[in-house]
């Protein structure tokens, strides 16, 4: 009789550990949008506040002599027709585009959350408000905003003023749409019949649910503004021509554009990649705050 023959065992297959991810790179995997959009608005912010130390000299400074000379190593960018550094006029220009666009968004969130959180409780004022905010949506911003230049003088202080206008009514009507879902929620209607007074329900309830679509909000706030001071600056209704603004920049350097196009070029395409960039980042912060647009990976 033969002996049986027994089978080797089956020893179960040794993979190689998984090499853990680090905690930045499960974030940029898990939002790259976020992680491209903070990283090149970084950069941005670093041009403005270090731009007296990147190789600039005075962006207002005249040297008809050296009057629309093309990119080199002497003018990284060439200069316009005064005989400006362009190169110098464009990074001190990134101050004006983040300084008009941050406060504009700030001033506009938070005069937009007070009138969108008043519509959104007070039934006796929401018809009024709301019907003043529709009127004002009704024209278009840049044309708003160009009315309110003609009232008065060309600043940075004004142009912030004539845009965070016309970006109020977008945000109330965001922020009462938000109160007006969640005014009618049990926690709500629980906390109004326990007796809780109106400011503590809104402070407490609705308030912190308003911020995360308020936040994104604010980043296209913030885009759109820099476009809106570009385009008021171009026409001559912004900044003064005196201050070097990506608007004033090209508008000066539009009647040479065909034999000089670089004048043009250079704030166009810094302000198009800050506006991307603004833009990305909302993006990003919207999947990352709405757990039904989140991607998870």
């Amino acid at each position: 009789m033969k002996d049986p023959v027994i089978a080797a065992p089956v020893l179960p297959e040794v993979l190689p550990p998984r090499k853990r991810r680090g905690p930045v790179a499960l974030f940029i995997r898990r939002y790259p949008n976020i992680a491209i959009g903070g990283f090149l608005v970084s950069i941005i912010v670093g041009i403005a506040i270090f731009a007296p130390l990147l190789g600039t000299i005075d962006p207002t400074a005249l040297s008809p002599i050296q009057r629309t000379q093309p990119p080199s190593a002497t003018f990284w960018f060439g200069t316009d027709m005064l005989g400006r550094d362009v190169y110098s006029r464009v990074l001190y220009g990134t101050r004006i585009s983040l300084t008009v666009g941050l406060s504009v968004a700030l001033l506009a969130s938070m005069i937009g959350l007070a009138i969108g959180l008043v519509s959104g409780f007070v039934r006796r004022l929401d018809g009024i408000v709301m019907r003043v905010m529709d009127g004002l949506m009704s024209i278009p911003p840049i044309l708003l905003a160009i009315a309110l230049m003609a009232l008065s003088r060309g600043s940075v202080q004004n142009v912030i003023i004539a845009i965070t206008i016309t970006e109020i009514p977008r945000v109330s009507r965001l922020v009462r749409g938000v109160v007006l879902t969640l005014r009618e929620r049990p926690y709500v209607e629980a906390a109004i019949a326990s007796g809780t007074r109106l400011p503590a329900i809104v402070r407490k309830h609705i308030l912190p649910n308003t911020l995360p679509p308020l936040m994104v909000q604010l980043t296209f706030i913030c885009a759109q503004a820099m476009i809106t001071e570009a385009a008021l600056s171009f026409i001559g209704a912004g900044t003064p021509p005196s201050i070097p603004s990506w608007g004033n920049i090209m508008a000066e350097g539009r009647a040479l554009w065909q034999v000089k196009p670089y004048i043009v070029f250079f704030p166009a395409a810094f302000l198009s990649v800050t506006v991307l960039a603004v833009n990305l980042l909302g993006d990003g912060l919207r999947d990352a705050l709405d757990p039904r647009l989140a991607k998870r990976t």
